[in-house]
């Protein structure tokens, strides 16, 4: 799994999409979590103590297609510049999804 900057992060994403609308090659996964900059993970501690510890706020953001897996780390400072170019970068590549068919017999069965 390669870690990059974000912005080559959103442009390998892009491409992500690209192969996935043209060549079929299967689905984008896209996962968002908290993340401390922790490799390794630390003793239980109690519920207060875990609160009270301080320290940067990020963001770990992971694509994947097929075997290919991109990452990046987002910082508090960046989290709205990137989530606005993030929602862009949705809005355009979002236009193949299909709208589900509805039948008449849910419809009726609603309504009685």
């Amino acid at each position: 799994m390669g870690r990059v900057d974000n912005d080559a992060f959103l442009t390998q994403l892009t491409r992500f999409f690209e192969r996935s609308r043209s060549g079929g090659n299967g689905t984008v996964y896209v996962t968002m979590k908290r993340w401390t900059g922790q490799t390794k993970p630390k003793p239980r501690k109690s519920k207060e103590a875990a609160h009270a510890e301080g320290g940067e706020k990020m963001c770990l953001v992971r694509a994947t297609l097929s075997k290919k897996k991109i990452s990046t780390v987002i910082h508090s400072k960046d989290v709205n510049k990137f989530q606005q170019a993030y929602a862009n970068l949705l809005r355009a590549n979002m236009s193949n999804l299909k709208k589900p068919e509805r039948t008449k017999s849910k419809k009726s069965a609603k309504s009685s």
